[in-house]
């Protein structure tokens, strides 16, 4: 087996919740709503560059998490270009982040949370 790439993350929640996520990750991220096949259940496809890299699925109900297991999942990665344009729609939307940069790539990194927690990193190459 060999793995190609991460094709895409997965995040539920209740419909309202959804529309929250889907407007902060178009508004504030960039990305844009996508075709998304015609499932039995509620959802949405954000897209970067044709590619859906987010989907928000609908979970009205409450789920149970496997007992007793941790999940650790931090945050997710999108590659990203336009640093400075970013910096300035992050701070119109009054978004707090955090400014990093990676040491011998120089590569730029921003960090914050969506609305309900989710930690979310944008990458910039080296040379913005």
């Amino acid at each position: 087996m060999t793995v190609l790439g991460l094709s895409h993350i997965n995040l539920r929640g209740n419909r309202a919740t959804l529309e929250i996520l889907k407007n902060f990750y178009i508004d504030v991220v960039g990305l844009t709503l996508g075709n998304r096949p015609p499932f039995a259940s509620f959802g949405y496809w954000l897209c970067a560059n044709g590619i859906d890299v987010v989907h928000l699925s609908v979970s009205d109900q409450v789920e149970e998490r496997i007992a007793g297991k941790s999940y650790t999942v931090d945050h997710f990665a999108l590659n990203c270009a336009d640093v400075n344009l970013v910096i300035a729609n992050l701070e119109r939307h009054g978004i707090a982040f955090r400014r990093a940069k990676v040491p011998l790539t120089g590569q730029t990194q921003l960090f914050f949370n969506d609305p309900v927690g989710n930690g979310v990193e944008l990458n910039f190459a080296g040379d913005e």
